[in-house]
């Protein structure tokens, strides 16, 4: 049966393009997965830039489709020639400035740099709303501000999905969410904000490129729209074996924060999600529009436009990576070599063995720089009192807790100081792999209950894919109908909620982290290179 609905193309095709790992996934009509396929990638740091070459991407999104028909060829002994859909998503914000010959004009500046304090801080007061340093347009002011000679050349810039939908449709689209991390998203409209689109054009009077910010933006569509379809010379880039035919539907490009919200079920009003893999964001839906500007939490939207407060942070499990590669080497250095699931979940596990607070044992998990604590680079730091109960269980619980300290840094603000309510949050991503450990550190954080569904392990490739259908078969619904009543049905998850001891614990570890803010700003002051 499964043989037959992927020979007759009732499938849909996602695909995203995460910081460490391309990822694509095939589902039936009822987003069941039925094959993926992956490429493993990491960003370079190139001449003070982080970035992915162009041949790296194209290289990775071509392994990743071709590992997928290898699965499909191998597990039901089909050759796709073609799907019912496809969407493509990755990782949101950046820099890809391209001229009127199509080329890039700069090497891609992904999310990951905090180069554009100054432009962050002229476009926040000039709007009087959060521009984050790693949004498009915040690349695009610095880039200006520095006297960049690209910047008169510019014909159209956009994010890394939009770009792939580009050259696989020739549509210079990008989704609402995927947008909304460019540029500021007028929720009434579900188009660029008109107003701060003037204040940015006004800023440019005193300049000469020959383009507006309008004339240089993708154009904005919803999740339900169409968005192009396969070209011949897109399947031909896609699928090297040249088996995969032109004219297949393709739904908006969306960012990896929309795809979270769709693999979690989280696109409600007052409900929200976190997603903890190399980096860390929380996003709740809002009822209501923020009362304050605080740099501390972006606002941006929903696959269908409904604003978003997010927090993001830079930093979360890479710290934990290399630690757990430190006890690797060691297991293997007294020749008890353990396997890689076994070694991560003994150390998360050991996690809810120790004190409350960590028992006096801090730090901060900074590989790079850190905007919502105001650190333009980062170091990793782990300090400790002499009177601290250094423990294994303790060691890991600090490690977890330096993971998402960050994020309730930011989340503190919104739900305490502008009183956002959320009434599901669902995590998802390799923090939360662990069963009851990553969430229940994560109820702790943020003081309620957290729940995992079991499709959350899919990740944001099948949310893509979950998109992808909806432009094909739910868009009568609006996309939280069809998500629940479709995708989700009958499916609760797995909640936890932490002990008041436990909550209690993580803000006392809070007052540390705060206080010793300084030790980290020392680290990068003096530790150079």
């Amino acid at each position: 049966m499964m043989k037959d609905i992927i020979e007759s193309g009732k499938t849909a095709l996602g695909i995203e393009f995460g910081s460490t790992r391309i990822k694509a996934v095939l589902v039936d009509y009822k987003g069941t997965p039925l094959a993926q396929g992956g490429f493993g990638w990491e960003n370079q740091y190139v001449d003070g830039i982080w970035t992915y070459s162009l041949d790296m991407i194209w290289k990775g999104l071509q392994s990743a489709y071709a590992e997928l028909l290898e699965n499909v060829k191998n597990e039901y002994g089909v050759v796709i020639t073609k799907v019912g859909a496809i969407g493509f998503s990755a990782m949101m914000h950046g820099y890809m400035p391209f001229n009127k010959e199509g080329e890039l004009l700069v090497p891609f500046r992904t999310w990951r740099n905090t180069i554009t304090e100054e432009a962050a801080s002229k476009l926040t007061g000039e709007f009087g709303f959060n521009i984050p340093q790693r949004w498009s347009i915040a690349h695009l002011y610095q880039a200006i501000l520095n006297g960049e000679e690209h910047v008169k050349d510019i014909d159209f810039f956009t994010t890394l999905a939009g770009y792939i939908h580009w050259q696989l449709t020739g549509e210079k689209v990008l989704g609402v969410g995927d947008a909304s991390g460019m540029f500021p998203i007028d929720s009434t409209t579900r188009d660029y904000n008109k107003e701060y689109m003037a204040k940015f054009d006004k800023l440019m009077d005193s300049y000469d490129f020959g383009w507006n910010l309008e004339g240089i933006l993708p154009k904005v569509i919803v999740a339900g729209d169409a968005a192009g379809t396969l070209t011949e010379e897109g399947a031909a880039k896609l699928d090297v074996s040249g088996n995969l035919q032109a004219g297949i539907p393709l739904c908006p490009p969306e960012g990896d924060a929309g795809t979270g919200m769709v693999a979690t079920n989280s696109v409600k009003v007052r409900t929200g999600n976190v997603s903890a893999g190399t980096s860390i964001f929380a996003m709740v839906v809002l009822e209501h529009a923020l009362e304050g500007c605080h740099e501390e939490i972006d606002v941006v939207t929903t696959p269908v436009g409904d604003d978003v407060a997010m927090v993001h942070c830079n930093n979360c499990t890479s710290d934990i990576n290399a630690w757990a590669n430190i006890f690797r080497e060691y297991s293997e250095a007294i020749g008890a070599p353990v396997d890689t699931d076994k070694l991560y979940t003994t150390l998360f596990s050991a996690a809810l063995g120790g004190d409350p607070d960590c028992g006096g044992l801090a730090g901060f998990n900074y590989f790079s720089g850190e905007p919502v604590t105001g650190l333009a680079e980062g170091r990793p730091v782990f300090v400790r009192n002499v009177n601290a109960n250094f423990t294994f269980a303790n060691f890991m619980r600090f490690n977890l807790f330096s993971a998402v300290s960050t994020l309730k840094y930011g989340l503190d603000i919104l739900f305490k100081e502008e009183k956002v309510e959320v009434d599901k949050l669902y995590g998802h991503g390799g923090f939360f792999k662990t069963k009851e450990v990553g969430q229940r550190i994560m109820s702790a954080a943020t003081g309620g209950p957290v729940t995992v569904m079991e499709t959350a392990g899919e990740g944001g490739a099948w949310g893509m894919a979950v998109l992808a259908l909806y432009m094909l078969d739910g868009k009568e619904q609006s996309l939280s109908d069809y998500l629940s009543d479709t995708i989700f049905d009958g499916q609760e998850g797995e909640t936890i909620t932490a002990t008041q001891e436990e909550i209690d614990g993580f803000d006392r570890f809070m007052e540390v982290f705060k206080a010793t803010l300084p030790i980290e700003q020392a680290a990068v002051d003096t530790l150079k290179g």
